[in-house]
């Protein structure tokens, strides 16, 4: 008994600490920081073990997600609209994907708006992120590439570079 009472509040506290910016307690990796699903599909839990209620299943494959919190094996996550809860690590991988928020998000041949055009993605396109500059990511989405200014995408952070 004592020990699950103990779980629930670790549990509760593990969120809040990941919205002040520290390092997660299982990794030492920044929270929240971004990750995609590794698996077609993953559960997604109410809390971090299989005891847990399933509340529903993510059923897209390189689909970016924040973590938000970790415990042992398990790392709460939340995708684009604010949805999640927990999903065991071996789903996630930390290949950096985005989704192409903005429609029709043109791809440039260069980070800079003057350059050709290389395609246009539609808004809810999964990309696979190459490196990331300031205002400026260069994608991989369907047998294309280019930069793609950096505020039309979710699942890179604003100040974050990549190389």
């Amino acid at each position: 008994m004592r020990r699950a009472g103990l779980t629930l509040i670790l549990m509760a506290l593990w969120p809040l600490m990941a919205m002040s910016g520290e390092r997660g307690p299982v990794t030492g990796l920044p929270l929240p920081r971004y990750v995609s699903l590794k698996a077609s599909e993953a559960n997604v839990r109410r809390g971090p073990s299989l005891t847990h209620r399933i509340d529903w299943v993510f059923k897209r494959r390189d689909m970016p997600l924040r973590i938000t919190a970790e415990f042992g094996h398990w790392r709460r996550v939340e995708d684009r609209d604010g949805a999640g809860g927990w999903v065991h690590y071996t789903l996630l991988s930390g290949v950096r994907t985005v989704i192409v928020e903005a429609d029709m998000l043109e791809l440039h041949a260069r980070p800079d708006p003057g350059t050709m055009v290389m395609a246009r993605l539609e808004a809810g396109v999964v990309a696979r992120i190459t490196e990331c500059g300031p205002d400026w990511c260069e994608l991989a989405a369907g047998g294309h590439d280019g930069w793609a200014l950096k505020s039309g995408l979710w699942g890179v952070g604003a100040n974050e570079v990549l190389d």
